[in-house]
């Protein structure tokens, strides 16, 4: 087998994100809200690779740029920033990249998105997949016609799956997992495919349909069941102060196949994602608040609570003697201080940019954007 194949390929549709945080509250019809920061970046497929990419794995991405100044952007900072291999994407004349706008509120946010479907599909951009170690893929009701290739070539399929919109959780889709190493949904997508009423319950189902089986339970952690090796995992949250929740779930996924590649046991697979998500929620999200081989580092090397020691305690013999250079954040924009005399009550900011103390999400995942 070749070892220079990708370790992780990724295919879905890519935003550029315009990210809002520090709202005092959501806005209403009628209301004008001034906030204390903005971020922009790549996001949607995006997070996954840049994730990914910053922890050090070859990274192939199909996706399609529009020919603006926002599909320009993302490509400039996936492959020349981030070391993201484009060879797969396509730009398409005459159409735009898609823009969402996140308004982070506490540790949610809701999005506003403009866009169109692309015009080529997912099959189109990957035709034959070249062989990958890994594939990161967001299932869909329509089983992909890629997916299928890449397994039979002996590709791991990672999959997570999105919010179905129409509620009616067809139990179809999980038909798809006979191709899948793992699937991490969130617990509340699992209830529902699995029509079971807990996420231990649905973790159970899920563990006799794929040989790895994670379900992410936000504030409550993660639980994780490895039918290859006989082992289960329970994990708490952590205490995080969230300033923005977008990709995190992305983030979660990108760590767990850097460990599931690295050979780790399971709880220490776990703890990872759940560590990599929360480290991601303090910078404004999208791809770019993904911590990488530095932010575990920083973390690592500055934690003093002797619980989370020993339980990261792992972490002395897994991260690499080289972490890399200093991961780039969102390009953010915090607010002019306005002059006294100059603020009207129509537009005055909000008040300072302040990150909001909760435990960590680490889902649902951004790449249910995916079309």
């Amino acid at each position: 087998m070749d070892d220079d194949r990708p370790e992780v390929l990724l295919t879905g549709l890519l935003f550029y994100d315009l990210v809002l945080t520090g709202l005092g509250k959501p806005p209403t019809p009628g209301e004008e809200i001034w906030t204390a920061g903005m971020g922009c970046g790549p996001g949607g497929i995006a997070n996954l690779a840049v994730a990914a990419s910053r922890f050090g794995l070859r990274t192939s991405l199909a996706t399609v740029f529009g020919d603006d100044f926002y599909g320009t952007y993302c490509r400039e900072i996936l492959a020349g920033q981030e070391g993201v291999d484009l060879s797969l994407s396509r730009v398409a004349d005459g159409w735009h990249t898609p823009v969402t706008v996140a308004l982070a509120h506490g540790d949610d946010r809701a999005l506003v998105t403009h866009g169109q479907e692309p015009p080529y599909s997912q099959d189109a951009l990957m035709g034959d997949p070249p062989e990958a170690r890994t594939a990161l893929v967001h299932l869909e009701s329509e089983p992909r016609a890629w997916l299928s290739k890449a397994a039979a070539n002996g590709t791991q399929i990672f999959a997570d799956v999105g919010w179905d919109p129409t509620q009616v959780w067809s139990t179809d889709l999980l038909d798809q997992l006979a191709l899948c190493h793992a699937f991490l949904p969130n617990e509340t997508e699992a209830m529902a495919y699995t029509r079971t009423d807990s996420a231990v319950a649905a973790l159970g189902t899920l563990s006799e349909l794929v040989p790895v089986a994670v379900v992410t339970r936000g504030g409550d952690g993660a639980i994780a069941v490895d039918q290859t090796t006989g082992e289960y995992a329970d994990v708490p949250a952590l205490a995080v102060d969230v300033l923005d929740a977008t990709g995190a779930g992305d983030v979660f996924g990108a760590a767990f196949v850097t460990a599931s590649l690295g050979g780790w046991p399971l709880e220490e697979r776990l703890r990872f994602a759940v560590l990599s998500a929360g480290l991601s929620v303090g910078h404004h999200g999208g791809a770019l608040a993904a911590p990488g081989w530095y932010g575990v580092d920083r973390w690592w090397r500055s934690l003093t609570d002797p619980e989370l020691k020993r339980a990261y305690g792992f972490l002395a013999d897994r991260i690499p003697a080289d972490v890399g250079p200093p991961v780039h954040h969102a390009p953010v924009t915090p607010p002019a201080r306005p002059s006294p005399d100059t603020t009207s009550a129509a537009h005055s900011p909000a008040a300072g940019d302040t990150p909001q103390a909760a435990h960590l999400p680490v889902a649902p995942s951004d790449t249910a954007r995916q079309h």
